[in-house]
């Protein structure tokens, strides 16, 4: 990175003004925003949480208490006239079938990059405004999303497209500074909860690219502290046995973390499932609300991870749940600090957050590692005793170097009997109906798996998941000329199923998996390889491939 760069991101970071907590949709509309969502105006429940208002709130809201009583009122014409719902169709790109999928790519991030939003942006609008240029999902995703720009990212090095990179993080820089953390996404109806961190990894990626490492980290060390501070926020006072937010002592002083929202009611863009999902359960409904969102802030919404019966949402339990993976990416969080620490001049802060990584990885080795099953596993922190559910996210402590050699071996023993199948890893081997369980597979847990496997020197059984992953995509692709945000990879003939909303094409992290994939793999089919048009004279000597984790040897 040049050092214009760096200075822009910190002259960025330092000229960022605080913000007051911002009003959700919810909150602006009261009950016409109930009234909307409960009677179901819009099929999907985020398309009048993006809408644009035509008028300030507070008027619109003075004329549907006004209007709503007379005779013939219908609520639809009344939303329709008074705000600007966004568009279905957000561009007019069609696929060129005769174009192979890394151009595809390489085109599409086009389509899904957007310009800065901080000077058009409307007063009103749910969208949080970015100063940098940034990618999003595609399909109903209109937005930046938290640990999918990870993923993305991946693809758009390969792309040529270290710059949007740059912008991407330095956005989540803006984030964090003004806000204190940063969130599931740039709406204010995300503002409560975050997303898996993986902002120490775009740190990361950025920093292997760079000739001087050292610089990056100590430049990203204020967000890097402030994301930490969110994820511990309460940890010191915290007595054994109890939990605050994010953090959980267990009953022996162990420090570990849990997914969390900071409200308990329907979510905004979910607000009509939320209510029948608390009606259909018999406990109090603020607490389901919670563990609903929570589900979101892991990213994982939903799966039976979170479901105390293995196949009810009613039953979800999410935040009775220390997640493994959660706990991964907060061992790399510490780790990438104690770095940017050392590059900062500060040895002993440096220290100490080494001392706090091997805390959590013997915590991780203590509590969440499952035995019985051969597998990394959530932990019931109240029951004290791992959940037992073989998940694709018990592939994080590999990916992050957490795992000994002999926990890895099991691991890849268990991942190739219970979680592979012809396209791929499955999520977990429970069908469920949600999206987030069987048949299902994501582009992130295919990387996550591939290179945790890899780096514990399972190369064939990465190379087995990379290629039934690579060949699931690109049939898909030659058959609808679409990139989808997950697949089903028990049944080639069906494309995915299960979940809230229907599939997404575009889609950011496929795009970044994909494209990294087809560059980096050996032996794949004629017509399916990338040539990266990245320049390998650009990266330091003796650095792994851009988004691999640095870790220790095991």
């Amino acid at each position: 990175m040049k050092i214009k760069v760096i200075g822009l991101m910190i002259a960025l970071y330092l000229a960022t003004p605080a913000v007051a907590e911002v009003d959700t949709p919810s909150h602006l509309f009261g009950q016409l925003f109930v009234d909307v969502q409960m009677q179901r105006v819009f099929p999907d429940g985020k398309t009048f949480v993006d809408a644009l208002p035509n008028d300030a709130p507070v008027a619109i809201v003075q004329r549907y208490e006004e209007e709503r009583g007379r005779p013939g009122f219908d609520l639809s014409t009344f939303v329709h006239q008074n705000f600007t719902v966004p568009p279905r169709e957000r561009s007019a790109y069609r696929s060129d079938l005769s174009e192979d999928v890394c151009r595809h790519i390489d085109n599409l991030w086009q389509v899904l990059e957007r310009r800065p939003d901080s000077v058009t942006l409307s007063p009103y609008s749910s969208l949080l405004p970015l100063p940098r240029p940034y990618v999003v999902p595609g399909g109903r995703f209109d937005e930046i999303y938290y640990w999918d720009s990870y993923f993305t990212m991946l693809g758009l090095e390969e792309s040529g497209r270290h710059d949007l990179a740059v912008s991407m993080v330095e956005n989540f820089v803006s984030l964090v500074d003004r806000y204190g953390h940063i969130p599931n996404g740039n709406r204010s109806y995300f503002l409560s909860r975050s997303q898996p961190p993986f902002f120490a990894s775009m740190v990361e990626l950025i920093a292997v690219r760079s000739r001087d490492p050292a610089t990056i980290y100590a430049a990203f060390l204020p967000a890097l502290s402030k994301e930490y501070a969110f994820w511990m926020e309460g940890a010191d006072m915290l007595e054994p046995g109890n939990a605050h937010r994010r953090v959980v002592r267990l009953d022996d002083g162990t420090l570990l973390n849990r997914y969390w929202d900071d409200r308990d009611s329907p979510r905004d863009e979910s607000y009509r499932e939320d209510v029948e999902t608390a009606r259909a359960s018999n406990r109090p409904a603020a607490e389901v609300y919670r563990d609903l969102r929570a589900a979101a802030e892991s990213g994982w919404d939903f799966s039976s991870r979170w479901l105390a019966d293995g196949k009810s949402l009613a039953t979800i339990n999410t935040t009775a749940l220390v997640p493994v993976d959660l706990n991964s990416l907060l061992f790399h969080l510490e780790t990438i600090l104690a770095q940017a620490y050392a590059a900062s001049q500060k040895p002993e802060k440096a220290a100490e957050f080494r001392a706090r990584a091997a805390l959590r990885k013997a915590a991780v080795q203590r509590y969440l590692w499952d035995a019985r099953e051969g597998m990394f596993t959530d932990y019931l922190w109240r029951e004290n005793k791992p959940t037992g559910k073989v998940t694709a996210a018990g592939l994080s402590p590999l990916f992050f170097g957490l795992a000994t050699q002999a926990q890895a071996d099991r691991v890849a023993q268990v991942v190739r009997s219970r979680l592979l199948k012809p396209g791929g890893l499955v999520a977990t081997t429970v069908q469920s109906g949600q999206q987030w369980d069987a048949p299902n597979g994501w582009a992130p847990l295919q990387w996550i798996a591939i290179e945790g496997l890899r780096a514990y020197g399972k190369r064939a059984l990465a190379q087995t998941i990379a290629r039934r992953w690579i060949g699931r995509v690109v049939t898909a692709y030659r058959n609808t000329g679409k990139l989808m945000e997950k697949y089903n990879v028990v049944n080639p003939s069906l494309m995915a199923g299960g979940g809230e909303y229907p599939g997404q094409d575009g889609f950011g992290w496929t795009n970044g998996v994909v494209r990294k994939l087809l560059v980096i793999e050996d032996g794949l089919a004629a017509g399916t390889r990338c040539a990266s048009p990245v320049a390998n004279d650009n990266l330091p000597s003796g650095l792994p491939w851009p988004g691999r984790s640095l870790k220790a040897a095991p």
